[in-house]
């Protein structure tokens, strides 16, 4: 990646840092996606509260307010030809330059949207390059979004001391069914696409799930029944997805209310008690999938099951 234009001399005292790169799809051609990069009005719906932006080589880049962290500064490349722009950003006081573009995707309507990032520090952080990574995964499930018209965006307020995802789905089921299939193993591998175990005597459940990330076998999901009443409430752990010993246990709290006479039930899922802020990563846009299978399940349902 291109170094730093105004940050290339060489600093000895400086502590060493480290280049993220990653690549996520877009549900978007290149251009329209390119568009949302750099439109401040698009921005303003899935990257920043507060967003300025003068898009040249030699302009700037600002924002804040909710969805931002850090601060931007100048633009040290813009090419639409190449659907390219880098700037300079200051995450948690480091000097970093972010580097995006887009390119083709397997369809004229997909595109593949390409990071570089640079941090030229220690960044504070329980481990710096896990906080580039979930900062980006977060971004780009906003900009999937974003660019999916008429799926709902949220920006975070991530200067929060009690950061938190929250997803809120009126499903046309009874709670009773809504509950069953949070609970039932068969009907929990149809929403949750795992092979799940549950042993509410003992306190025990988990969703099956199982992958390798950085050199480890990871148990991905819930352990643990923290609270149980049927038909209205159930809280689980949720352990770090990575694995990470170090980093705190994190809770899912599913909320039933009985709507329209109790034909209907509101669900609200709160998942908390991250450590940063930024932990929350994509969270948001994978809660908000897996209650929309939840609600298809549920609402499938005979009446006599219940």
């Amino acid at each position: 990646m291109t170094s730093l234009t105004s940050l290339q001399k060489e600093d000895l005292t400086m502590p060493p840092g480290f280049d993220h790169t990653a690549s996520f799809p877009v549900p978007a051609s290149p251009d329209r996606a390119f568009q949302a990069l750099t439109d401040p009005k698009q921005l303003q719906r899935w990257f920043a509260e507060n967003i300025s932006i003068d898009p040249r080589v030699g302009g700037s880049f600002t924002f804040s307010g909710r969805g931002s962290i850090g601060s931007g500064g100048a633009i040290t490349a813009f090419d639409p030809a190449k659907r390219e722009v880098a700037f300079h950003w200051t995450l948690l006081d480091v000097p970093t330059e972010a580097r995006v573009r887009l390119v083709a995707g397997d369809t004229p309507e997909t595109s593949k949207l390409e990071i570089e990032h640079r941090v030229l520090g220690l960044l504070r952080a329980h481990n710096p390059q896990h906080f580039v990574s979930d900062m980006w995964r977060h971004y780009h499930g906003n900009l999937r979004d974003h660019v999916r018209e008429g799926t709902e965006v949220v920006l975070p307020d991530l200067s929060s001391d009690r950061p938190e995802v929250r997803v809120s789905i009126e499903i046309n089921a009874k709670p009773k069914k809504v509950f069953r299939a949070l609970l039932e193993p068969e009907l929990m591998n149809k929403w949750l696409f795992g092979s799940a175990k549950v042993d509410v005597a003992k306190r025990e459940i988990s969703y099956g799930w199982s992958y390798d990330i950085e050199g480890r076998k990871v148990a991905g999901g819930p352990t643990r029944i923290i609270e149980i009443v049927e038909n209205e409430k159930l809280v689980t752990d949720w352990p770090d997805w990575r694995g990470d010993p170090d980093k705190p246990t994190t809770r899912v709290t599913w909320t039933l209310e009985a709507l329209d006479g109790g034909n209907r039930t509101r669900v609200t899922l709160v998942h908390d008690g991250f450590a940063h802020p930024i932990d929350r990563g994509d969270y948001q846009q994978g809660w908000r999938g897996f209650a929309g299978r939840l609600a298809k399940v549920a609402e499938a349902l005979p009446d006599e099951s219940i």
